[in-house]
């Protein structure tokens, strides 16, 4: 047998393996395993080395990495004073909530943490807002701050935030910063030298070379956590950069929502902190009144935080947003900048909109990625035949991630509706169920529709053929986006 024939052979055997492993890998995942196998046949042995490095799901063994160190967390008593814990569906506030008996029953069985009630919010609607308050509470900081970003840029609004955390240094404030190593990968050496040279800790979640090498470079740390003394927290979409107060001149006005929290869901939050401060550097930060003060704060909203991570077998936050959905009776509105839902949270927005249920959801108009708003519009017509009504925001760039369910609850958080953020992230949520933050997102709802196009089925249908495969592309891609 010729020496090229029996080295085509060999390669032919090695790509029909390959094919097989991916089918045997992802089979439980069946929009990913459909992606991979994609690239794979359309970019041989690149796709497969590609899968190799990105396509690792969070298996057993790095579920009980991560886990054990949250278990052995766990067995620490957090609250180091007692919260007001809301364990009854008749200590809830709110009245529309309080015939939910499955919805509050789940809710209190499935996240980490239960549902507090000693807790005043803020709801901060864009970039400079945010800001503002968050530097605000850092100058007022005495004993410690704690910050957790996907991404951080060394530009205007960095420097604004550097200058604040030297001087804070500087007056023996302890500090500690994670960054995200993909979501802020540009954030050069001398940024961080500065804030080491004043005695501010820091640390890359993931860094990229060591996340290549160890195949976990598709897990990211997407969460925005502040967390001020242990008393004042904040939560939401708005990383640290220019692009946040509209500086960027292709996106223009930035659209965000962020939540400032007081009280008992600020522990929530800085166990957070302290988890994943303790799967980057393996410090265990005490747990001792600096860092679980009394809770000072005298207000009544009733608060959960749902915290997100990689896996199939341990999404909280998807549970959480179906099970939210399927109770609603009269409304459902969304917002968030990717919509690349899984299948069933697709079916569970077609479904409600198909029972009569006003289904709205909020899409950017221009995107801070094309392939991803190529994705996003791949999911409209199927969306829009069963009665969703889908809107285009025009003032700017919207990257705010809210939900809204009847006027029972609401959601703020840093995950979006799309795969990567369900099933590949570290996320975050916030469940709110007061009527105030409530209705504050719902009128900045109704504010963006009044700045936004709402996309027309039969219009829709008529955009060109070139628009339609390049759409039918990316939904293909769209799971790994």
């Amino acid at each position: 047998m010729n020496a090229w024939l029996i080295c085509v052979i060999v390669l032919l055997v090695a790509y029909v393996a390959q094919l097989v492993a991916i089918l045997l890998l992802e089979h439980r995942r069946q929009a990913h395993m459909m992606a991979w196998l994609f690239i794979s046949i359309v970019c041989p042995f690149i796709g497969i080395a590609a899968y190799l490095i990105a396509g690792r799901r969070m298996n057993q063994q790095l579920n009980k990495q991560y886990g054990t160190k949250l278990d052995r967390l766990n067995q620490q008593k957090y609250t180091i004073h007692e919260s007001l814990i809301i364990d009854d569906l008749n200590q809830m506030n709110n009245e529309s909530l309080k015939s939910q008996n499955r919805l509050f029953a789940l809710l209190d069985e499935l996240t980490p943490f239960p549902i507090t009630g000693q807790n005043r919010t803020k709801v901060l609607t864009d970039g400079e807002k945010t800001f503002k308050s968050i530097l605000d509470e850092l100058n007022k900081a005495k004993h410690h701050i704690h910050m957790d970003y996907y991404t951080i840029r060394n530009d205007g609004i960095g420097e604004r935030f550097l200058q604040v955390l030297i001087k804070k240094a500087r007056e023996g404030v302890i500090i500690r910063v994670i960054y995200d190593g993909v979501g802020s990968l540009s954030l050069d050496e001398q940024y961080l030298d500065r804030l080491h040279k004043v005695g501010v800790q820091t640390c890359c979640f993931s860094p990229p070379r060591r996340a290549i090498f160890n195949r976990t470079i598709n897990f990211r740390n997407h969460r925005k956590i502040v967390v001020v003394d242990g008393e004042v927290a904040f939560l939401g979409g708005i990383n640290i950069g220019d692009e946040y107060v509209g500086l960027n001149k292709k996106l223009g006005f930035w659209r965000d929502t962020h939540i400032q929290v007081k009280g008992d869901a600020v522990f929530h939050l800085q166990q957070l902190f302290i988890e994943d401060w303790l799967f980057v550097t393996k410090e265990q930060l005490p747990v001792d009144e600096h860092y679980f003060p009394k809770n000072n704060c005298h207000g009544d909203e009733r608060v959960l935080i749902v915290p997100g991570k990689p896996g199939i077998n341990d999404q909280k936050i998807v549970e959480v947003l179906l099970s939210a959905m399927a109770a609603a009776k009269t409304r459902i509105y969304a917002t968030t900048p990717y919509f690349i839902p899984d299948p069933s949270l697709a079916a569970s927005l077609r479904t409600a909109a198909r029972s009569g249920i006003d289904v709205k959801l909020i899409i950017p108009g221009i995107s801070d990625s094309k392939l991803i708003l190529l994705a996003t519009l791949s999911y409209v017509q199927d969306m829009l035949e069963s009665g969703v009504r889908i809107y285009r925001y025009q003032k700017g760039f919207i990257h705010a991630k809210v939900l809204l369910v009847d006027s029972m609850l609401a959601t703020v958080g840093t995950a979006n509706l799309d795969m990567r953020s369900l099933f590949s992230n570290y996320e975050l949520l916030a469940i709110l169920f007061d009527e105030h933050p409530i209705r504050k997102l719902e009128l900045d709802f109704l504010q963006d529709l009044a700045h936004s196009e709402r996309i027309e089925l039969e219009v829709f249908k008529e955009r060109s053929r070139k628009q339609k495969v390049a759409e039918e592309l990316m939904h293909m891609l769209s799971p790994l986006l």
